[in-house]
């Protein structure tokens, strides 16, 4: 019945995205189904809004639909399976056909559409400004990572469940087994970072992660370099990044000269040859003091300033979300993890959600009459408290402008209050990366005990809760936007009069 569901939805989306001629490829991240498009302008943006499941749509390299973690790689398949099938039935169609149906029927000219075409037209311009060379290499290099958030959270969520167990005592003959579980994709990661960079950036994956597989393995520790031995390990993905970017330029440069003949011998030797001893005598030792450097300095700054400090990031996190580039962090919070065993950053980063749900729950009841943008915020606020924020922000909150802003402060003062108990001590973090919200909840670990770091947890969501609420309330709304916004139905429309029947007087109401 599950399959069913799955598939219905994938099937509601496809025509509304321009049918399979219209679709490049296909791939999904923890949230987000991408799709690479052809004609843009084939996609019906508001109807696709409306199909049950649908969270929201993102602009960006890709147009992504926001399905929810577990739901999208369900979805995923059957879409491509979709796609596959009606090419293979060559439909020869004249026109956008059933893409212009809206399954969702006839809808009114309401606010809430009006708010929704708002922010998909940011988006774009967003798009269209955020488009430098910079920007888009951050994008290239989250999209290293993407792909390694489900094992990350798998394997973080085991690794917090196997502490559990060795500090309560409990199975002591499980609690290796589990640690080899939790553990074995952590220390091979670099493999994985190696390949994708390769497969990113146009180079052979299986080199990049042979030349990234140098950084794991055991007899590096018999080189020195620098007047250092170097450790099984060192640089961590971020080395792993450097040499198979630098992996897929030497393959590059190879294939510009090497004869075709020769280029299946020579290209492979001379790429993992160089990119090899450049990763030895260079890139580990300065990938490793680069990742030293993000640890000492996390550190120092929640343990000096972390209520400031916890302010700002928490703060400033929903405009990277908005722009997309919240998951080039994803290098940095795989490093601390690689340190410690958690990252400190994402607790604190947790908080901008948490703003933006109680700023959606001010909107909610500062406009009570608009009952559009109300169905809007409840079918959206669910996905916001498990940290998937993207449908409050491009629904709600960013269209309306102020409300956006007013969702930051809730934020920085969720941030504030976690910040403010690393600086007192009690430092904690998450053991893996891509959930948020409630979510978080199982990848909790600090250095205070379970119940302590829960705990201040869960009264960093309740402070950025309460203080995205206030702020949005007594701030978000001139008087102006509040008598253009609140219109609309009574929402408690009076009872049906009685008929009048002229041929019986007692049927008829009395007029008082």
């Amino acid at each position: 019945m599950s399959t069913d569901k799955h598939r219905a939805t994938a099937a509601a989306i496809l025509p509304l995205v321009g049918g399979p001629d219209n679709i490049d490829s296909v791939t999904h991240c923890m949230t987000r189904l991408r799709i690479a498009l052809r004609d843009r302008s084939l996609v019906r943006d508001e109807a696709l809004r409306a199909v049950p499941g649908v969270l929201g749509t993102v602009e960006d390299d890709t147009y992504q639909i926001v399905l929810g973690p577990g739901t999208v790689a369900r979805v995923t398949p059957e879409f491509e399976a979709l796609v596959e099938e009606g090419r293979a039935a060559a439909r020869a169609t004249a026109g956008p056909g059933p893409a212009d149906a809206d399954p969702a029927g006839p809808r009114p000219a309401v606010t809430a559409d009006e708010l929704a075409a708002q922010g998909a037209a940011m988006k774009e311009a967003r798009k269209e400004r955020n488009a430098t060379p910079f920007k888009l290499l951050l994008r290239r290099i989250a999209n290293v990572f993407v792909p390694l958030i489900p094992a990350l959270i798998g394997c973080g969520i085991i690794a917090g469940l196997n502490g559990l167990l060795a500090n309560l005592g409990w199975l002591p003959s499980v609690v290796p087994a589990l640690a080899a579980i939790a553990s074995g994709f952590m220390s091979l990661i670099a493999v994985f970072v190696g390949h994708n960079t390769a497969k990113e950036f146009g180079g052979t994956p299986v080199i990049g992660g042979a030349v990234a597989a140098i950084i794991v393995f055991p007899g590096v520790a018999k080189l020195t370099v620098f007047g250092t031995e170097l450790r099984p390990g060192q640089g961590g993905v971020l080395g792993a990044l450097a040499a198979a970017l630098l992996a897929v330029y030497v393959e590059k440069w190879c294939r510009t000269w090497v004869p075709e003949a020769l280029d299946v011998l020579v290209t492979p030797t001379l790429t993992v040859l160089v990119s090899g001893l450049a990763t030895l005598y260079g890139l580990m030792f300065l990938a490793g003091e680069a990742s030293a450097a993000i640890g000492t300095f996390a550190d120092g700054l929640l343990s000096t300033g972390g209520a400031f400090a916890g302010l700002v990031l928490g703060g400033l996190f929903l405009p990277l979300v908005m722009l997309g580039l919240h998951q080039a962090l994803i290098p940095i919070h795989t490093t601390l993890i690689e340190q410690s065993g958690h990252t400190v950053l994402l607790p604190i980063l947790a908080m901008a959600g948490a703003g933006q749900v109680g700023a959606a729950i001010a909107v909610y009841c500062r406009l009570p009459r608009n009952g559009s943008l109300r169905a809007t915020i409840r079918s959206a606020l669910p996905a916001g408290f498990l940290g998937i924020g993207e449908p409050l922000i491009y629904g709600v909150s960013l269209p309306l402008g102020r409300p956006f802003v007013t969702a930051c402060v809730g934020g920085a003062a969720g941030g504030a209050f976690v910040g403010l108990f690393n600086q007192l001590g009690v430092s904690f973090g998450s053991t893996a990366i891509g959930p948020s919200g409630w979510a978080l909840f199982p990848l909790l670990d600090g250095t205070s005990g379970l119940g302590t770091t829960v705990a201040i947890y869960a009264g960093g969501l309740l402070v950025g809760y309460l203080a995205g609420f206030a702020a949005t309330y007594f701030f978000g709304f001139t008087q102006q936007m509040l008598a253009d916004l609140d219109t609309g139905p009574d929402p408690t429309p009076p009872a049906p009069a009685t008929p009048t029947d002229p041929a019986d007087p007692a049927k008829t109401p009395a007029l008082t």
